[in-house]
């Protein structure tokens, strides 16, 4: 679950279908984006991050974007 991102969603009054639409996507896309199943584009990532105002690259950070990898391991 991408927490930071409904906190985000949330605090601007949007609902995921609302997010979804500015953002040109489908809400059953964002719903996986925002919990965690699904890594968007750079292009969605730019998308979503310009309708909640916040920096794409955040999808792409450590902190945020390998919660929802936990399962794997890395390569050493």
């Amino acid at each position: 679950m991408r927490t930071w991102l409904k906190q985000k969603r949330i605090a601007q009054k949007l609902t995921q279908a609302a997010v979804a639409k500015k953002s040109g996507i489908s809400r059953s896309f964002y719903t996986h984006i925002e919990n965690g199943t699904k890594t968007p584009s750079v292009l969605v990532a730019k998308k979503v991050a310009k309708t909640l105002h916040f920096d794409w690259t955040l999808f792409f950070e450590n902190e945020c974007s390998l919660k929802e990898h936990s399962g794997v391991k890395e390569v050493s």
